[in-house]
């Protein structure tokens, strides 16, 4: 009987984890405006792309992307660190 009430109590925490939202490109970001023009034709698909810029309030953003099988890029992380002082 324990395991179904702890089975009851876990399920919406699992259910949550699916329906995190997307993250939105940030002025910066290599899709922000838009897919590039260039296509990545000779990455793997699947591949992860790195790419790291400084922010509107001097905080360095470090963003990874995964190549799409249609070659768009799709934003998967950013994280962002405290500006220098």
């Amino acid at each position: 009987m324990k395991p179904f009430f702890a089975l009851l109590l876990c399920a919406p925490l699992l259910a949550a984890c699916n329906t995190a939202e997307s993250l939105q490109p940030i002025p910066g970001s290599i899709t922000y405006g838009g897919q590039p023009h260039m296509k990545l034709t000779e990455s793997p698909v699947g591949s992860r792309i790195q790419h790291s810029f400084t922010n509107q309030w001097g905080q360095d953003v470090y963003e990874t992307y995964i190549l799409q099988p249609d070659r768009s890029l799709k934003l998967v992380s950013r994280v962002e660190a405290a500006p220098p002082l």
